[in-house]
């Protein structure tokens, strides 16, 4: 069975951080691309960040630019998110994806064969 599985949520407080690890399992992720999208109440889903196989490029959305940074250890069948600053709008649930997108379609979640189950992230004081 093929699975992601991400850890890492919790509350934190405007200007904190947070680190989301996002695992798979059932077979190796190694050759796709891989991606996170948040959930907020009452919204659509939305992209967040991605990156390629090879780790060489990677996407943000503009509001997280120069606040997170998204990794990956290929060994470890695995995704990160490191999240600084954080602010009450990054509020949601945080899934990590994984496939093989269209090279012009990278933030569309169609793109993507394989979800995790999500992990809440809430900023608030």
């Amino acid at each position: 069975q093929v699975q992601l599985v991400e850890s890492g949520g919790g509350l934190v407080q405007p200007g904190g951080s947070l680190l989301l690890s996002c695992e798979g399992s059932g077979r190796s992720f190694g050759n796709l691309a891989m991606a996170w999208f948040r959930q907020a109440p009452g919204n659509e889903r939305e992209f967040v960040a991605a990156i390629s196989w090879t780790a060489v490029t990677k996407f943000y959305r503009d509001s997280v630019k120069g606040r997170f940074t998204i990794g990956r250890l290929n060994d470890k069948n695995a995704v990160y998110l490191r999240m600084e600053d954080l602010k009450p709008e990054d509020t949601g649930v945080y899934y990590c994806a994984a496939g093989d997108p269209h090279p012009a379609a990278w933030k569309r979640d169609r793109e993507y064969d394989y979800w995790g189950q999500g992990t809440q992230v809430t900023v608030s004081s």
